[in-house]
């Protein structure tokens, strides 16, 4: 019998190559993009010092998911645009987090680009 891969055991593979070569610094960190079937979540993370500078996910209460999930990370992208220009950062990292870009990380990196973010 043909058993297929797990396709978050397949994406979890390719994010680790990916941040073997990728690292968020205080002065650039590190936009990190997570995605489930029903949400969508955004970090900024410094990885020298281990800490989350700013977040954004549509668990949050200002945003308002009333259309389709690609609404939905255009709101995350411009949310953690938004925060992160508050904090002072400009220039980051993207990391897509293993998944194609294409679809809701395109969008949400989309927004956060036209927000202010550079990457």
């Amino acid at each position: 019998m043909i058993t297929k891969a797990d396709k978050n055991a397949t994406r979890r593979k390719r994010h680790g190559r990916v941040r073997a070569k990728l690292s968020g610094t205080e002065a650039r960190p590190r936009l990190n993009v997570f995605r489930s079937n029903k949400h969508i979540y955004a970090q900024l993370i410094d990885d020298v010092k281990g800490v989350t500078l700013a977040s954004a996910s549509t668990l949050d209460k200002e945003v308002n998911v009333e259309g389709n999930n690609l609404e939905a990370a255009k709101q995350i992208g411009e949310l953690i645009a938004k925060r992160a220009v508050e904090k002072g950062y400009k220039s980051v990292v993207f990391d897509r987090g293993g998944y194609l870009y294409h679809g809701r990380v395109q969008a949400l990196a989309d927004a956060a680009r036209e927000n202010g973010l550079e990457f």
